[in-house]
């Protein structure tokens, strides 16, 4: 499975999105496994975009993560920096999805919030 491509615009739009991200996966000391795989497909399927924190001081086994990642999952790499990899893809349209169900069936507010402020 070849891994999804975006080019620059799009990977600064979501390295913005990922700042405020809190890591959701962990790759330990066994490595990239199966588990974890399934975890990462799983995260994003319901986030699209996540962070991923690796356990590992070696710079080029996290690269080699990284890519692995984006290979088997068909994701595109955001960023790598430190032991932080941003992992992004989006999430399917089926209806089968819960989660893009939902996404569709939310509202946008027509009006602005009313504050304290708003009544005086």
């Amino acid at each position: 499975m070849p891994t999804l491509e975006i080019n620059a615009e799009q990977r600064r739009a979501l390295r913005a999105r990922a700042h405020g991200l809190a890591p959701v996966v962990a790759i330990g000391q066994n490595g990239l496994s199966e588990a974890v795989l399934r975890e990462i497909a799983r995260s994003l399927d319901s986030h699209e975009l996540i962070k991923i924190r690796v356990f590992n001081d070696n710079r080029a086994e996290r690269d080699a993560y990284l890519a692995a990642i984006c290979e088997q999952l068909n994701a595109a790499p955001v960023q790598h920096i430190g032991k932080l990899l941003v992992v992004w893809r989006p999430a399917p349209d089926d209806e089968k999805n819960p989660i893009s169900a939902q996404r569709r069936s939310t509202r946008r507010r027509s009006a602005p919030r009313k504050t304290k402020r708003s009544y005086q």
